[in-house]
């Protein structure tokens, strides 16, 4: 927790720019950054990380006041905007950078997610077993400049439009109540 009352957490679930313009419109969520994490390359490129050999995630620093949007309802959301099922994969993007992943900072983020990961396998959720991986923070790399924002910057891209715009129609819809104005 830092001493301001914001609190940061980082998630992986696929490719950053499908989460991203998700989490930004979260009411709470101060600020998203993309970027990769728990690999053993320091400050891989995007071009290392998608090789699959670092052992980074395309990941998403999230910066939150948990007064407005507690750390467990903010996994809620993540638990149910990609497939935590799937070992290193979502949809078509395969490889261990698209893999489920929460890093925790404290050991209450690692609690919040356990406890949210046995309440989403107790409500049966998905069909399968969540394969979600918590580990332990070590280090966040930011993503270079032309993935942050990616979607906002590219809503006519083919892959914005054919991917990322139903998601974010989508999470829109179902949370409708929890966005931002």
């Amino acid at each position: 927790m830092n001493t301001d009352g914001r609190d940061v957490i980082t998630l992986g679930g696929g490719c950053f720019w499908c989460l991203q313009p998700l989490f930004q419109e979260l009411k709470g969520v101060e600020k998203v950054v993309v970027g990769y994490a728990g690999g053993g390359v320091k400050n891989p490129s995007y071009e290392q990380v998608c090789t699959d050999t670092t052992g980074h995630a395309e990941v998403m620093d999230v910066a939150f006041d948990p007064k407005i949007v507690p750390l467990e309802d903010l996994l809620r959301v993540f638990f149910t905007v990609h497939d935590p099922t799937t070992l290193n994969r979502q949809g078509n993007d395969a490889g261990t950078q698209y893999r489920s992943v929460v890093f925790y900072r404290t050991p209450e983020q690692k609690a919040a997610a356990e406890k949210v990961i046995r309440e989403i396998t107790s409500a049966k959720m998905w069909d399968d077993d969540i394969v979600t991986e918590v580990a332990p923070f070590t280090a966040f790399y930011r993503g270079e400049e032309y993935h942050q924002d990616y979607f906002k910057k590219n809503p006519y891209a083919g892959y914005c439009r054919v991917v990322i715009a139903p998601k974010v129609a989508k999470f829109r819809k179902q949370y409708h109540d929890r966005l931002k104005a």
